[in-house]
């Protein structure tokens, strides 16, 4: 562990006092826990880049196909069989 020195307004440190009597824990692990719980929630994606991305795909999805389906198939049943033999690692 690593101690550390933070500065937090009256009211954070008390939810965090009220918190941690409520649950009976440290007040270090319900510091610890809502960091973990924030940093979760931060990785998801937002709403704006999600549309953003919807965008995007529905973009592609009316663009034309840059290569005929036959050949599209047949790249995928070389991928299958090469998998099937081992691919790379196998001599």
């Amino acid at each position: 562990m690593v101690k550390v020195t933070y500065t937090l307004d009256d009211a954070t440190v008390a939810e965090i006092r009220r918190t941690a009597e409520r649950l009976g824990r440290p007040q270090s692990q319900v510091v610890r826990e809502a960091v973990a719980e924030y940093a979760a929630r931060a990785d998801r994606v937002g709403e704006r880049e999600r549309l953003r991305t919807v965008s995007i795909l529905t973009s592609l999805k009316k663009s034309p196909a840059s290569r005929p389906a036959k050949a599209v198939d047949a790249e995928i049943q070389a991928v299958r069989r090469a998998r099937r033999k081992g691919g790379r690692r196998t001599s």
